[in-house]
């Protein structure tokens, strides 16, 4: 069997469930199982597939098709430009991200030498992206799991940004560490999802993804009001907190933010159209 085709093999295996995504899933499954770029398993259609190789793809796919997310299968995953390492301790970048990405940016970027704090970071990709993207910057990723801080901290490594970005562990269900203060931007996408909608997420995220990441308690706020109620005192005057939140949460996130001494508001929406962010002053003006 050459790789062209194993790839129609597996193109057939994939058409029911990722239909015209079929091929692009076939590809990245197959060069995974083969240790081949893109590009090389495209220059090597005519080779002949070693067994071995052959018995990976089949199996990976199978993995794939019952469920576990592709991220995890190629143990890595892009988000705003960049590549990151990601595994089952880590939520998979999603483009949703993207809105609060953007309004941290736009906050920092016409500060001189912005500090700021990722917390909740899981693989680091707000943070790092806000460091890629803003070069006088510095960051601080934080999170409570060692697992994670230790996915972070590669993905930290591998964009080569370690002189300017750090990594500590936090707790943000409670008082911040001594270290952590003088911050002009705190940046979070805390775990939002009630308990409710815990029980009827999707298999791919609710049996794959860490609940650590997730769960936010009864109604998806907990981790907001502590937030907000423990680490405004790590912000400078003016600073600002920018979070991601679930949809139809804005309302209740807003009104947290403005009991803790937050003002000037600006919301984002995702890229389908859903409002997903929000970006506040502290101590700023109505």
């Amino acid at each position: 069997m050459t790789y062209r085709e194993l790839l129609i093999e597996l193109r057939k295996k994939l058409s029911q469930t990722d239909g015209e995504q079929a091929a692009h899933t076939a590809r990245e499954l197959c060069a995974f199982a083969a240790d081949k770029t893109r590009e090389a398993l495209l220059r090597d259609d005519e080779l002949l597939v070693p067994e071995n190789v052959r018995e990976r793809a089949l199996a990976i796919t199978d993995d794939y098709l019952a469920g576990k997310p592709l991220a995890y299968i190629l143990g890595q995953w892009s988000f705003y430009g960049l590549d990151f390492s990601v595994n089952e301790s880590v939520l998979i970048p999603r483009n949703d991200t993207m809105a609060v990405t953007d309004l941290a940016i736009e906050f920092a970027k016409p500060l001189s030498s912005p500090r700021i704090l990722d917390l909740c970071t899981g693989s680091g990709c707000i943070g790092i992206a806000l460091a890629h993207y803003l070069p006088s910057s510095r960051v601080t990723l934080a999170d409570i799991s060692d697992d994670v801080l230790r996915v972070a901290k590669k993905n930290v490594t591998a964009n080569r940004l370690s002189a300017r970005v750090s990594a500590i562990r936090a707790d943000a269900l409670s008082k911040p560490p001594l270290a952590l203060r003088n911050y002009d931007l705190i940046v979070s996408n805390p775990p939002y999802v009630t308990e409710s909608e815990m029980r009827t997420l999707d298999p791919s995220v609710k049996d794959y993804e860490p609940h650590l990441a997730l769960r936010g308690g009864e109604d998806g706020l907990t981790f907001y009001r502590a937030i907000c109620r423990n680490y405004a005192q790590v912000l400078r005057d003016q600073g600002a907190i920018c979070f991601e939140f679930g949809m139809g949460q804005e309302f209740a996130v807003k009104e947290i933010l403005r009991e803790n001494g937050f003002s000037d508001f600006v919301f984002r929406r995702d890229g389908s159209e859903i409002i997903r962010a929000v970006i506040a002053r502290k101590n700023g003006k109505e």
